[in-house]
């Protein structure tokens, strides 16, 4: 395994085994991993902790309205068969199957790598994104508290924050986010692509229940942060129906989300055969539509991604929320509203 060529010995130095065992961007002394090991109540979930070399990823530019993002994990216990950034995984020498959901990477000095980055005069306090690539409150986070130390830092360094998760477990850094808000953007959004458990469990299951997402966005507004609500991805055939886009809607409402934008599927490189596997298994009356959309494709045509993210888009507007005529598709400040098949940023080439 990769990994092999890259352990360490008690004062922290590598042992190599060869030039061929060295991961990308681990090539520098002391960067492998400190240990790697199994946790009984983590679901049989193999953690590998590194050191990272650098915190901050530079995003190029797009209508995502940030450009820089942190990870303090690598992989994702969720197990949404879905995840775009399972072909990352792959760098590492894992597949982007069973162990992006496994082998999960730990970057136990992000925050001080982080810390040192934004104390240089370089820097100019731009919006940084946390949950770009994998969930920051995954299970892992209960664990290691890394996301929380990174707020710390990005708030010492009067930073502006855009945090994405599946996770009520956000709501256990709300004083960070308080305290940020009196001074800067600070925005909290939540990942909802269905609340019909069928669905839910079927596509993603190891996520907290999207009630219990719902009702942290709700607890969020009520805080005075700013939170909407990502309906993301949209799959045909599968969270389509106005009959399960409308629940959303109506539960942002009660919620005071600030905005609901819906983002149609995408299938990218390794994605795309793993997504196709799991609809032969558990729903090969959709096969023959998805080969139709995909064939040759990562992408759903335009037309297609329009037609699937239009009930959500015409819906929502005709809705009344936080005392907006015309609630926005993106939160204050973010740029531009996203395409709503766009892909997300290409992962940064250096994983460490």
């Amino acid at each position: 395994m990769r990994w092999d060529g890259q352990r360490v010995t008690a004062d922290g130095r590598p042992v190599k085994v060869g030039d061929e065992m060295t991961l990308p961007g681990m090539e520098d002394a002391g960067l492998g991993p400190v240990r790697t090991f199994t946790a009984p109540e983590a679901m049989g979930i193999r953690f590998h902790e590194v050191r990272a070399k650098s915190a901050l990823n530079k995003v190029p530019e797009g209508p995502y309205g940030f450009g820089w993002t942190v990870n303090p994990y690598r992989g994702c216990s969720h197990a949404c068969v879905y995840c775009f950034a399972r072909p990352t995984h792959t760098y590492l020498g894992f597949d982007a199957g069973r162990d992006f959901e496994r082998e999960i990477v730990v970057k136990v000095n992000a925050p001080e790598v982080l810390r040192a980055e934004l104390a240089r005069p370089s820097w100019k306090r731009e919006l940084v994104a946390l949950g770009t690539n994998t969930d920051p409150y995954q299970w892992v986070e209960s664990r290691y508290r890394l996301t929380r130390a990174i707020l710390e830092a990005l708030d010492e360094a009067e930073t502006p924050v855009s945090v994405l998760t599946k996770s009520p477990l956000v709501l256990s850094d709300m004083p960070i986010f308080e305290r940020m808000n009196q001074s800067r953007p600070v925005r909290v959004n939540l990942s909802v692509p269905t609340v019909d458990e069928s669905a839910w469990r079927a596509t993603e299951p190891h996520t907290p229940s999207p009630k219990a997402r719902l009702e942290a966005v709700a607890e969020l507004r009520r805080a005075g942060i700013s939170s909407g609500i990502l309906i993301a991805p949209i799959m045909p055939g599968i969270n389509d129906r106005p009959s399960q886009i409308e629940p959303i809607l109506r539960a942002a409402t009660e919620a005071d989300a600030d905005f609901v934008t819906p983002i149609a599927l995408n299938l990218r490189k390794e994605t795309k055969d793993i997504f196709f596997e799991w609809l032969r298994t558990e729903r090969p009356d959709l096969v023959p539509e998805y080969e139709r959309l995909f064939t040759g494709r990562g992408r759903l045509p335009k037309d297609e991604q329009r037609k699937i993210t239009a009930a959500a888009r015409g819906r929502f507007r005709q809705r009344e929320i936080s005392g907006d005529e015309e609630p926005p598709m993106t939160a204050p400040g973010a740029g531009p509203k996203p395409d709503p098949g766009a892909e997300p940023p290409e992962p940064a080439p250096t994983l460490f």
